[in-house]
């Protein structure tokens, strides 16, 4: 499984236009070889460079696995996000405080239907994914200001 950007490759920059200096946007995502057998996917965007520990920046799960692409500013249809660390549902854009900051865009291919509600946290996810992860794909950004 492969997940990409059209905006930023793997180590690079992140443009400004997806962080809290531009349009606080997501930028667009592509999930390439998605196994067959998924039942779903779900996304996890997170900073483990922030000075209080890993950042949560976006949860979304329940992503149907026949859709390829997370369109940039969207949520895919009948998919459902989460808590991030700011304690809001929906994209946190990168805002590191200082120095350079390393962003984890990461899909899970799942073999099961996620049952959990919107006020999920990271930890509820991740208890959640246990034993039905499929496969594993990441794009790692970076972003200073």
């Amino acid at each position: 499984m492969k997940i990409s950007s059209d905006a930023f490759s793997t180590g690079s920059y992140i443009p400004s236009k997806f962080t809290a200096d531009g349009e606080k946007i997501n930028p667009k995502l592509v999930i390439e070889g998605i196994p067959q057998n998924a039942k779903t996917l779900a996304l996890i965007v997170d900073d483990p460079d922030a000075p209080s520990g890993t950042f949560i920046h976006w949860t979304v799960w329940n992503i149907d696995p026949a859709i390829s692409v997370i369109g940039e500013n969207s949520v895919p249809n009948g998919a459902v996000q989460g808590i991030t660390s700011a304690g809001v549902s929906g994209y946190v854009p990168p805002a590191p405080p200082s120095g350079v900051h390393r962003y984890y865009f990461k899909v899970y291919a799942l073999d099961a239907k996620l049952n959990l509600t919107s006020s999920a946290k990271i930890s509820d996810l991740v208890l959640a994914m246990e034993g039905h992860i499929l496969d594993k794909a990441e794009l790692m950004g970076l972003y200073t200001r």
